[in-house]
């Protein structure tokens, strides 16, 4: 057993420096992205997504909508919007939103898309976007019954961001 320490601890080190040597930053993503390297931004946003870094999620969320270095995938998009969502991004809310509205890879769904923009219009610190989230809001709540709103709105109150690991 005493044998195997050493061997433990080379491996540690080995990977503790291969892990910190290979980690690009988010901006070093969005600087290819930027540039058009999509491929590139994509390598570099996936694995911080996946820890939870929420911008990467957001990135990949447009990269996967556009279709900009990985297949167009609706379905892909709207799994690295919600992941950004339920962190509490206001624009990944509101893309949520944008998304129920139109159907774009789910059924439509007017209730999640107001839930949704109302997420979004009290999350938003800029008054520019909370007011776009609202005017969102309103023109769905305007095709939908005073109980459809009254559900969504219960919906949007009861809403809680989820932590990240």
């Amino acid at each position: 057993m005493r044998k195997l320490a050493p061997v433990v601890v080379l491996i540690t080190v080995f990977l503790l420096i291969g892990i910190s040597g290979c980690t690009k930053t988010i901006e070093e993503g969005r600087d290819a992205y930027k540039k058009g390297d999509y491929k590139t931004a994509y390598r570099i946003f996936k694995p911080l997504a996946e820890r939870g870094d929420v911008g990467a999620q957001v990135s990949l969320g447009e990269m996967y909508n556009r279709g900009q270095g990985v297949p167009r995938d609706e379905a892909g998009a709207l799994k690295w919007y919600r992941m950004a969502a339920d962190q509490g991004h206001a624009a990944a809310q509101n893309t949520l939103g944008i998304i129920y509205t139109f159907g774009k890879g789910v059924p439509r769904d007017y209730i999640l898309a107001y839930m949704w923009y109302d997420i979004a219009a009290s999350n938003y610190s800029e008054a520019k976007d909370r007011e776009g989230a609202v005017r969102n809001r309103d023109a769905i709540g305007s095709t939908m019954t005073p109980a459809q709103v009254e559900q969504a709105q219960k919906m949007a109150r009861e809403w809680k961001p989820k932590k990240e690991k």
